[in-house]
Formats: structure tokens, C-alpha cells, sequence
């Protein structure tokens, strides 16, 4: 049997969105930009799919504006709203985003602009004190995410936007690991602009969208056409756009329901693994988190050792961020967390989807309790 626990990653494209996304890539591939009926009427497509996702975000569908991905949401986001302020200018953010903002926001700060980082708790929130004070610095842009990808933690995104404009500055969140998971409404939350990511929500890969809060103006990033209202160049991956339209309907749609059928499943796993493997951590535990996602410490292995073994008995997990995958140095996040090199090494991540069922948490379970044991029996450390 195989489980597939790595859904915060990447996750199966819906049999019903790669339906609809079948006829882009034969009958219907004009292109959208092309004036001819050929062309134009997927545009209409295209525009279908940005009202989908607005509806799903509670935005206006001139709001939406399509992109590659989540990295190229957050990139465009932290880059034009900086630029646009000005060298010298300040951007804020935490100190456990995805490498998306933090490796562009270390950019920004190589080229000029002032940085400040807001670390977080050992639960993973926010130092709200550590905030505030970076806000009176008058920042440009806030950057926080809406959810931790590695730990799944919740952040108060609605407080700290609140807390943003009231120094005049404008709030970017990462919500590529939110939406589909969570009720995500941009007017709840108050934000500026948001990033999204189809292959997080069971669309594919290679697509995604920035909301842009009207009255917000940003530089184009991509430059050479006039796609997408002259914000973003070139032709329109139209079945990535119309696959990302329904992932989005079928999430919202799905929500009320499969945010407790996973959480409890998600819940069934951490109990499990705590009852079975003995000294288990479960990271940001005490914290509100995704429904979806689970981090655990296993002191005395390693995780890379655990994962080998999990994937030898069909169990896919992972150690953290997909991003990082291959990189020697634990955790950023574990790190800020508070916690020592040696357990951060030891961490693994589980999460779930729609698609998870109960005979894979069992499988999970099983195999984790015998991978667990058996390098325990052999670790030095043990």
C-alpha cells in the first residue's frame, strides 16, 4: 500500500480538473490574445476562471491577475511595492517565510533597501512586540504569511495588516499554503496583495495568481505584451488557467466539510504517533495550524534516515519545504523556533488532502512506529 503524506509539497491534480483542462491542450489552443473567434473565445475561458478565483477569495475578478506560480506572486509583490517606494525604503518580514519572500527580500536588501525580520515564539507566532517595533520604523511593504508550509501554524494575518496600514504601509501575504485549506477572504484579512500557488489546491503545477486590492498599483514584472492588463507578458498558459478556475471552486465548494475531515484525520495521525514512538514533539502543537499538517520531532534519528525508510514501505513525507530539499542546514523555521540543530535534524513532516483516507494514516502509523524503533535500536544517540 502507499500513503501519500506530503500534500503540502505539491498535491494530485482532481480527476475533474484535469478534465477541464484537456480540450486547451487539443480542440480549443488558440490563443487568447489572438483577435479571431479561435482565440477570443478562450479568452472568455480565461476570464471564467479569473471570476472562479476571485469568488473563491472574495475579490473582484479585476483583482486577480495570473501567474507562474506562488514564487513569481511573491517576487512580483515584494520587488514592484519596494521599487516603487524607493531605495532606502523599509520592508518587513518574519523570520519563517518561504524562501520565496525571504531569499527575494535578502535580495532587496542587497540592492538598497533596509530589512527587518520579526522573529517568532517557540510555538512559531509571531513576537507581536518584535512587530510593533519594526513598524515604527515605518516600513514600505509587511510581508507575513498566512501559514508556516513546514509547521502549519496560523499567523494573524487580519491583526497584523490592521496594524500595518496604521503606519501607511501596504501587507503582502503568502497564502499559498492556506488557500483550499482555510476559509482565505481578502477582505476579511485586510490585505493588500496575496499569492497563490494551483498545485497546492489540487491544480497543476506551473500556474498560480497574485490578488492585487484595487487602487494598489504595481510595476509590471514581466514585460513584452499586453497580457493580463500590461501586468504580466506572454501568452496565456490557458489550461493551467482554467485548471487553477475549477482546483479553486471545487476547494471552496469541498471546504465546510474536508477541513474537519482532515483535521481529524490529521489529529487521528498525531495521536498515533505520539501513543507508538514515544518522545515524539509535535512542532507548533499548542499553536492554531493548518487542519492539514503535522511536524513531529523523533529525538535520536535523523529525518533523511526516517524518510528512506518510510519510502521504502510506500510512505511519502518529507523534512520540511520542498524548496530546501537537499540542503544540509536544518530547519530555518525549526531554527527560529528555538530548536537545538540536533532535534531539528530529526524532524518530519506530514500532511494531508482531501484525497487522504483513513487506511493510509493506519499504514503511515504502522510503518512510522517500526521505522522509528528500528533506528532508535541502532542510534548512538538513543
Amino acid at each position: 500500500m502507499r500513503a501519500y503524506l506530503d500534500n503540502n509539497a505539491t498535491t494530485m491534480v482532481a480527476p475533474e480538473v484535469l478534465e477541464a483542462m484537456v480540450p486547451y491542450m487539443s480542440q480549443r489552443y488558440g490563443n487568447p490574445s489572438s483577435f479571431h473567434t479561435f482565440g477570443s473565445s478562450v479568452m472568455d475561458d480565461v476570464d471564467s476562471s479569473r471570476a472562479r478565483l476571485a469568488s473563491a477569495l472574495g475579490a473582484s475578478p479585476g483583482e486577480i491577475v495570473f501567474t507562474s506560480g506562488g514564487t513569481e506572486s511573491d517576487n512580483w509583490a515584494l520587488v514592484s511595492t519596494m521599487r516603487s517606494a524607493g531605495e532606502g525604503s523599509l520592508l518587513v518580514i518574519s523570520e519563517v517565510e518561504h524562501p520565496a519572500v525571504l531569499e527575494t527580500a535578502r535580495f532587496l536588501e542587497s540592492s538598497g533597501y533596509r530589512l527587518a525580520v520579526v522573529g517568532v515564539d517557540g510555538g512559531g507566532n509571531i513576537r507581536m512586540g518584535d512587530y510593533r517595533a519594526a513598524l515604527r520604523d515605518g516600513p514600505a511593504l509587511v510581508s507575513i504569511m498566512l501559514a508556516n508550509n513546514e509547521t502549519g501554524v496560523l499567523f494573524p494575518v487580519t491583526e497584523l495588516a490592521s496594524m500595518a496600514h496604521e503606519r501607511g504601509a501596504l501587507f503582502h501575504t503568502d497564502a499559498v499554503q492556506a488557500v483550499g485549506k482555510i476559509p482565505v477572504s481578502v477582505e476579511e484579512l485586510g490585505v493588500d496583495l496575496l499569492s497563490i500557488s494551483a498545485h497546492k489546491l489540487h491544480g497543476p503545477k506551473g500556474v498560480g495568481a497574485i490578488y492585487i486590492r484595487d487602487g494598489v498599483e504595481l510595476e509590471p514584472f514581466v514585460l513584452g505584451g499586453h497580457q493580463e492588463h500590461g501586468y504580466r507578458a506572454g501568452t496565456h498558459n490557458t489550461p493551467g488557467i482554467v485548471g487553477l478556475g475549477v482546483a479553486a471552486a471545487i476547494a471552496a465548494e469541498a471546504l465546510p466539510v474536508e477541513a474537519e475531515r482532515t483535521g481529524s484525520l490529521r489529529d487521528r495521525l498525531q495521536s498515533g504517533i505520539l501513543e507508538r514512538c514515544p518522545g515524539a514533539i509535535v512542532v507548533g502543537g499548542e499553536s492554531e495550524r493548518l487542519p492539514n499538517t503535522l511536524s513531529v520531532l523523533f529525538s535520536g534519528v535523523e529525518s533523511e534516515s526516517v524518510l528512506m525508510l518510510l519510502d521504502l514501505e510506500g510512505v511519502a513525507a518529507s523534512s520540511g519545504s520542498a524548496c530546501s530539499t537537499g540542503s544540509k542546514d536544518p530547519s530555518h523555521v525549526l531554527r527560529a523556533m528555538g530548536v537545538d540543530r540536533e532535534m531539528a535534524n530529526s524532524a518530519v513532516r506530514l500532511s494531508l488532502s482531501r484525497y487522504s483516507t483513513d487506511e493510509e494514516i493506519d499504514h503511515a502509523l504502522a510503518v512510522l512506529e517500526r521505522a522509528i524503533g528500528k533506528l532508535r535500536s541502532i542510534s548512538p544517540y538513543s
